[in-house]
């Protein structure tokens, strides 16, 4: 029983954490005139990917490496199909020209990253599939690429952006206090998400893969399911399609790059499953560019994200 609400508390402190960061740091980057796109693929991205971050960061210091995968191969696949397929049937989203032709290819590039590294076996005839301390640098330049591109983004919106500030202002030992409030939720939560997930898991006989693709990824995905609804309903689709994209960028360039940084990561048998899913959901994210309605994702469109999405989990329970 303490297993099960270590979990249910690490992520229910995982959700009002991100909430919290998200929250506060929004509300800073609103002060700096930073534009929607941007705050969508930097700020509230980061904020909703700590808990992922999280909870990787327990998952290699405990040697969890199918924990460490499940969470953030799950999580984007969560992200793509399940989030952008609701958010696309409240209101359909129409995305920027620089997120179709930028943005998601980089998240592709990501997919085709790891994967390569993950079958070193087969690409290199190494010995093993490991993800090593050189894989996780590798990854973390290449999220540093992604870095300057978005500064190369920031210099150009503030020349031409007339945006005025969010009109509610919070005290800014207020935001202090949210930022950091939420860094604590989020470190308890995940430690608590870890330590539960992977108990329940060996007592049922559930493999760690399993759980961690299915209740880990969802858990800490529901910051960036929260994040882009709402912001659809509000008809602020750069936040909506911008967190997700920069969110799968950041699961796989930063935390798989800090997680191989931290403990090599035995890569988990039968992951390749995962990756073709992961690579149909961003492949299938970047053709709907260019399907029906040019750089917008229709209602049609995202319940074949949803069925899609179905499907996934179906052959998780399947393969058990």
């Amino acid at each position: 029983m303490l297993d099960y609400l270590l979990l249910i508390l690490g992520l229910a402190l995982l959700y009002k954490g991100a909430d919290y960061l998200v929250e506060g740091s929004s509300s800073l980057a609103k002060r700096l005139r930073i534009s929607s796109l941007v705050i969508g693929l930097t700020i509230v991205a980061f904020g909703t990917s700590m808990p992922e971050l999280i909870v990787n960061v327990f998952a290699s210091i405990k040697g969890e490496a199918a924990v460490s995968f499940g969470n953030i191969i799950g999580s984007n696949i969560f992200n793509i199909l399940l989030i952008l397929g609701m958010a696309a049937v409240i209101v359909p989203l129409t995305v920027k020209k620089s997120t179709a032709y930028k943005e998601i290819p980089f998240a592709l590039l990501a997919v085709a990253v790891l994967f390569v590294m993950s079958n070193k076996s087969f690409f290199f005839g190494y010995p093993g599939n490991v993800l090593t301390l050189a894989d996780g640098i590798i990854m973390l330049i290449f999220f540093i690429i992604f870095l300057i591109y978005i500064l190369g983004l920031i210099r150009a919106g503030k020349k031409n952006h007339h945006e005025e500030p969010e009109t509610k202002h919070h005290p800014l030992f207020k935001l202090i206090l949210m930022i950091m409030g939420g860094l604590v939720a989020l470190f308890l939560g995940g430690e608590f998400t870890v330590r539960g997930a992977v108990s329940i898991a060996r007592q049922l006989g559930i493999s760690e893969l399993l759980i961690s693709s299915t209740i880990v990824a969802a858990g800490t995905s529901l910051p960036e399911l929260v994040t882009s609804v709402v912001a659809a309903i509000r008809k602020e689709m750069d936040i909506s399609v911008g967190n997700i994209v920069g969110s799968n960028i950041f699961n796989i360039f930063l935390i798989m790059g800090v997680s191989a940084v931290i403990s090599p990561l035995t890569v988990p048998s039968g992951i390749n499953y995962d990756f073709i899913f992961l690579g149909a959901a961003t492949v299938g994210l970047f053709a709907v560019m260019f399907i029906g309605t040019k750089r917008k994702i229709d209602r049609w469109e995202g319940i074949t994200f949803l069925l899609m999405y179905a499907a996934y989990l179906a052959f998780l329970i399947k393969r058990g």
